[in-house]
C-alpha cells in the first residue's frame, strides 16, 4: 500500500539501524528527510547487539525449541531466556500469543517468509556501501558455531534441515575437535565440535550506524536527538506532525515510526494492534589475549560474540520486560558462567560496555513494516533480534512503497494491520 501523494518530506520516528535505513533509501528517491530520536543515533538496540549479518542464523523467534525450556526454566534468571515473575497483564497477553506460535506447524510457517527475506537482505547492504555508507560489511570466514557435544550439534543441523527443506540456503561443513580449535585457537577446552557456517557477514554496529547517519546528513538530511515523541498527529492531506515531550514539533507530508519497542505506544492509534514487546538483550567487551577474527555462536548457551576492531563483545539473553528497567547484573553474570568454559585467555573481571538494550519483538516473530489505516503514516519495526540483519531491507522495502513505486511482494508478510 502507498501513500495517496507521494511525499516530499518525511519525518521518521527512530534514529537507529531502521530508521536511518528508511532515511537513506527515501533520500534515494529524493525525498527530504528528518530524522528523530529520543535520545540520539544508535542509542538502543542498534548499538549493543552482536553485529551479525548471517542469514543462516535469521530465524523465527517463536519456536519450539522455547517451549522446552519450561515455565519454570524462564524463571531463572541465568535461563537464556528470562521472563520476571509480573502482573503485567499487557506482558501476559504477549507471552501467550508468543507461545501459541512456538509450534513446529508455525515455526515453519513463520521460516518460509525468513527463507524469502533472507535471500535478499545483504542485498541492501550492498546499495548502502555503492551508494557511499563508508562503514562496510565484513565478511566472516569462517563463521563458526561451536558446541560440547555432537548431540547439541545435531539440534542445530536438524533446524538447517528444516530450513533447506522449505527453501532456504545454509551452506556448513562439521568441525571436529581438532579443527574448530585450529580454526579458532581462542577456544576453551569445553568446546567439542561445531560447524562453519558459509555467506554471512557480520559489522561493528555502532561504527555502522554512525556511518550510516553521516550519510544522511551528508545527503542533506536532519537528525534531531532529544527529541521524545509522545503523539503522532495525522491531519490530513499533506500534514503529519510529530509532537515532543517538550512541545516541540515536527511537520512533514508523512511519517514513518521505527522506534523500536516503544514502536505499539505511537502506532496503536492508527489501527496496529500487534504486540511489540521489548525483548532485552545484553553485552560486554572484553579484550582476549588471542582477538579471535570472525564471530562465534554457541547455540545451546545462547552466547553470541563478535570480534569489533579492537573490543571482543559478547551477547546473550532474551529477556521479556520492561525497556526502562535497569540493567541487570545477573543476566551478565549469567552470560559469563556460560562462556567462561567455552573461551580460554579472557579476563572476564576487566570486561567493559556493559549494555542492556530492548529488542522489539512481535508475537508472531515477524515484522510490521508497511502502511496503517493512515496513508500518511507507516511503521518499521518488530524484527526481534534481526534489526540490524534486515534493517536495510525494511528501509528499502518502506522507501519504495512510500512513493509509488510497486510494492514488494515479500511486504504481504509484514502487513501491521494484521
Amino acid at each position: 500500500m502507498s501513500t495517496t501523494a507521494r511525499p516530499e518530506h518525511v519525518a521518521i520516528v527512530g534514529a537507529g539501524v531502521v530508521g536511518l535505513s528508511t532515511a537513506w533509501f527515501l533520500q534515494e528517491r529524493g525525498v527530504h528527510v528528518t530524522v528523530v530520536d529520543r535520545e540520539g543515533v544508535a542509542a538502543d538496540a542498534s548499538w549493543g547487539n552482536a553485529g551479525w549479518l548471517a542469514p543462516a542464523l535469521t530465524l523465527p523467534l517463536p519456536e519450539p525449541a522455547v517451549l522446552k525450556y519450561g515455565l519454570r526454566a524462564m524463571l531463572n534468571p541465568s535461563s537464556p531466556v528470562y521472563v520476571p515473575f509480573t502482573t503485567d497483564l499487557r506482558l501476559l497477553r504477549f507471552l501467550v500469543g508468543f507461545a501459541r506460535h512456538c509450534t513446529p506447524a508455525r515455526w515453519e510457517e513463520a521460516m518460509k517468509v525468513y527463507a524469502e527475506v533472507n535471500r535478499i537482505s545483504l542485498g541492501a547492504y550492498d546499495q548502502l556501501a555503492e551508494g557511499g555508507v563508508a562503514e562496510h560489511t565484513h565478511l566472516a570466514d569462517p563463521f563458526l558455531t561451536a558446541f560440547t557435544s555432537d548431540a547439541d550439534r545435531e539440534v542445530l543441523v536438524d533446524e538447517f534441515r528444516h530450513v533447506e527443506a522449505i527453501g532456504g540456503e545454509v551452506e556448513h561443513d562439521r568441525l571436529d575437535t581438532g579443527e574448530i580449535h585450529s580454526l579458532e585457537p581462542s577456544l576453551g577446552e569445553g568446546v567439542h565440535c561445531g560447524l562453519r557456517l558459509r555467506n554471512q557477514r557480520f559489522i561493528d554496529p555502532p561504527r555502522f550506524v554512525h556511518s550510516l547517519a553521516d550519510a544522511v546528513r551528508a545527503r542533506g538530511g536532519d537528525i534531531v536527538s532529544g527529541f521524545d515523541v509522545t503523539a503522532v498527529q495525522d491531519r490530513g492531506a499533506s500534514d503529519v506532525r510529530l509532537a515532543s515531550a517538550r512541545g516541540d514539533s515536527v511537520s512533514a507530508d508523512a511519517v514513518v515510526i521505527a522506534n523500536g519497542a516503544r514502536l505499539g505506544t505511537l502506532a496503536r492509534p492508527f489501527g496496529v494492534r500487534a504486540l511489540v514487546q521489548a525483548g532485552r538483550g545484553y553485552s560486554f567487551s572484553v579484550q582476549p589475549q588471542q582477538m579471535p577474527k570472525n564471530p562465534v555462536y554457541f547455540p545451546t548457551q545462547r552466547v553470541a560474540c563478535t570480534p569489533l576492531h579492537d573490543r571482543f563483545r559478547v551477547a546473550g539473553m532474551m529477556e521479556f520486560r520492561s525497556p526502562d528497567a535497569p540493567l541487570d547484573p545477573r543476566r551478565v553474570q549469567a552470560i559469563i558462567d556460560a562462556a567462561t568454559p567455552l573461551f580460554t585467555g579472557i579476563d572476564w573481571n576487566a570486561r567493559q560496555e556493559e549494555w542492556v538494550g530492548s529488542r522489539p519483538c512481535t508475537t508472531d516473530g515477524l515484522p510490521l513494516v508497511g502502511a496503517t489505516r493512515s496513508p500518511r503514516v507507516h511503521v518499521a519495526g518488530g524484527h526481534g533480534m534481526w534489526g540490524i540483519a534486515l534493517g536495510p531491507l525494511t528501509g528499502r522495502l518502506v522507501a519504495q512503497s512510500m512513493t509509488g513505486g510497486e510494492p514488494s511482494a515479500v511486504l504481504r508478510h509484514f502487513d501491521p494491520l494484521r
